[in-house]
Order: C-alpha cells, then structure tokens, then sequence
C-alpha cells in the first residue's frame, strides 16, 4: 500500500535533523524532571513571590472583572482584531514608552503595531528590515539575549556581534563604542533599553550619549528592544530613558519593541507593541499600512485578551496607579534579593568567581530580571547535580526565583561549587 502511487515507504522529511533543545527552556524541563524535594530553579524569565509562586497582578485582576462585566452586557464580543491590533491599546501604548507628552505622538510621527509579545515585536521589524533594507547587517551585543540572531536571521538578515562586558562584569564601553564604530555606514544596532539579558548591565546616561554619537555618525538604525520597563528600577519614566534621549533629544528615526510579559505578568498573553519613530507623520502612515500587511501574512491579527488587559489598566487612572505599585514591589523585592544573597555570600566567606574580583558587588551593581554571576559552566554543574539548583550555562541567575527561604541554601551551593571546581577561567 505504501508503494502505491510512486510514493516510497520513506518519509519525506526523513533528512530533517533532531533540533537541539532551547538552552534556557531546557533549565526549566530539567528542574521539573527532578523528584529533589528541595530545589530552586534559578533559569526561568518570569516573577516569583517570596513563597516562590506566580504572581497574577491585583490591577490584571481588576481588569479582567471590568472586562467580564461589559463582555457580560454585551459591550465587548470576542471578534477577529485588525491587523494593526486592538485600538484601544495601540491609543495607549505609545506612551508608555515615549511618554505621555511626547511631541513624536502628538505630531502622528509613532507607526504602531500590536504583535505578540517583544519577541514578535522584533520579528515584525525584522521582517519590515529585511524587505526596507535589505542585506543590512545587523549587530546585537555580546553576550544578548539568545533569541535575537534567531530572530533577524529567520527574516534573511545577517547577524554581527559588538562587544560588551569586561571579564569582570562592568561594561566595556570602549569596546562597544569600537565595534560599532567600525561596522558599515546604515547598519542596525540592536540595544537593550534596560535591565540587559542576561548581563543587568547597562549604560549609564553619559555613556548613552557617546552611543548615539556613534550611532549618527555611521546614520545607524537603532533598534530598542524593551522587556523590562518599570520592572528593573519600578520607575517607568527612569527605565525608558534611553529610548526618550535617542528619539526627542537627538532625533533618530529608530525602532522600539515593548513587551508586557515582565512588567505586567502577563507572560501567557503574549502582548506587546512595535513603534518606528518617524520624521514625518505621512511617513508614519504609511510605515503603519507595512508593518499590517507583515503582521498579516505572519498571524492574520494578533490576540484580544492581553491587549484589553493591558489597555484597561492603561487608560484607567486608578488601575494605573495600582500598576504602578505593584511594579515597584516587584522591582524592590528583585534588588532586595540582590542585596540578600550578596549577604548570604559574605557571611560565609564565599570566594569570588575569579580573582579579578574584588567582591560581589557587581551583583548588586546589576539591575533587571538577571544576575551574570561569574560562575561558569563547571559550576552550574556542580549545582544543578549536587544541590539541585538549576540555571543557564552561562552563570545566569533569575533573581525572582531566589526568596528568604531559599537564598542562603544558593550561596551555599554557591560556595561549594567555587571551591570544588576552582576559579572560573578569565
């Protein structure tokens, strides 16, 4: 029966080879398979409270009863969306990033597109890119978050690196400003607006603005990927400064993705936003029809439920302010915990990763979701086999995943695995 009709009893994706697990998904399936009663899973990207549980936000909550109600009598339906997306959210969202008195929005010089999450975000930009600019390179810092080469390569582009940390976790200015400053006239710079994956190293102000003196030298498109804004400092205002600096004072044309996974909760929804800052509004126009013939042909039109959350609290004065709180109690108790197991480590007489090192404080130096501890793969070993703490290869910490119960059984671990397996190699 196999052989009827020509075909061949072989499959005809037979020659498809087995794709090599996620690196930072694969931490979560690892801790999950582990029967230890006592573990910490120190990889995952998401909030944790200090029992170590999921936190649905008390303004999502309230959001959604509104939703129920007017869904309930018969003011909202569950209809497809237009490409663009939710426009309650897409007359919001803009703001949080550029502000609520941008003159960039007041001028319609902000094209917008809903899209799934940050990750989509970038997909559509690459994309818009590739068609717009095609064989542009684009150069992302080293290291960066792991998705972002997958992301502009998948749309046709090539993928460069600029560096970015010294060997003692401060960022290496010169060396980014070097790198940068020898790629092609017109490239695409990739930066990480802040809290930096996975390094929580940023540029501080002055060191931003040498960036952008940079950047219009070499008429560079900048593209500001935002994860984790009011998430890192609780300050919404504070963490979009880089964003702000690049569009109202220096006047870049520019991209900039928004995710409300972190700073919301809402990492299943999958809502997000991508803004192109224009020089003019009719450009703006028409840049917004492309990005919705891109977000067509890729998910015909994005989600509702995540876009009315998040427009709801948005556009209500006081679920906003709710939000706010509650950004800045998650975002107090991320440093807090920085600063705990920076204690913890002390406390016990903890080497340092290596002895460029003078102590731990580049921990809390960090800011953001992600600790880059120094520890090495010889060291996540030992912590993942013997102590049942799991994290990235790399020395990545979640921060959320630690809590008073928990952190100074790490810095134990930690300790431990510095001492049996000797110094990191720098």
């Amino acid at each position: 029966l196999a052989q009827l009709g020509g075909w061949s009893s072989m499959s005809l994706w037979s020659h498809v080879e087995q794709a090599p697990p996620d690196p930072i998904l694969g931490v979560g399936v690892a801790y999950n398979a582990d029967p230890a009663e006592k573990k910490v899973n120190l990889g995952i990207g998401a909030y944790r409270d200090d029992t170590g549980k999921p936190w649905v936000l008390g303004c999502v909550k309230h959001a959604e009863q509104k939703i129920l109600k007017d869904t309930e009598d018969g003011k909202m339906n569950k209809e497809y969306l237009p490409v663009q997306g939710l426009q309650a959210f897409l007359d919001v969202t803009s703001a949080v990033i550029l502000g609520k008195d941008s003159p960039l929005i007041k001028e319609k010089k902000v094209a917008v597109v809903q899209s799934l999450s940050g990750t989509g975000a970038l997909r559509i930009a690459a994309e818009f890119l590739s068609i717009y600019k095609p064989g542009v390179p684009v150069y992302v810092s080293d290291p960066t978050w792991g998705n972002h080469h997958q992301i502009f390569k998948k749309a046709g582009l090539q993928t460069h690196s600029y560096r970015y940390l010294t060997k003692d976790m401060k960022l290496d200015i010169d060396g980014m400003l070097a790198d940068l400053k020898a790629a092609p006239e017109g490239s695409v710079f990739i930066f990480h607006t802040v809290a930096h994956n996975p390094t929580g190293v940023d540029p501080n102000p002055d060191q931003w603005k040498m960036i952008a003196d940079v950047c219009d030298a070499k008429k560079a498109i900048p593209v500001f990927d935002t994860a984790y804004q009011g998430y890192a400092s609780g300050d919404l205002d504070k963490d979009a400064y880089s964003v702000r600096y690049f569009a109202h004072e220096r006047g870049f044309e520019l991209f900039v993705t928004q995710s409300y996974s972190k700073n919301f909760g809402l990492y299943g929804e999958r809502i997000g936003a991508l803004n192109v800052v224009c020089k003019d509004p009719a450009v703006a126009t028409k840049v917004t029809s492309q990005l919705g013939l891109i977000v067509r042909a890729m998910v015909s039109n994005p989600p509702l439920h995540g876009a009315r959350i998040v427009s709801t609290v948005i556009s209500d004065p006081e679920l906003f302010k709710q939000w706010d709180t509650e950004l800045k109690l998650m975002a107090n108790r991320i440093i807090s915990m920085r600063q705990d197991l920076v204690d913890a480590l002390k406390a016990i007489d903890c080497p340092t990763p290596a002895p460029i090192y003078k102590d731990w404080s580049h921990i809390t130096s960090q800011i953001g979701m992600f600790a880059f501890t120094g520890l090495q793969a010889k060291h996540v070993d030992i912590l993942s086999s013997k102590w049942h703490i799991y994290c990235t290869k790399n020395g990545r910490f979640s921060m959320a995943g630690l809590n008073a119960h928990n952190v100074n059984y790490v810095a134990e671990a930690m300790k431990d695995a510095l001492v049996t397996a000797g110094p990191a190699d720098v």
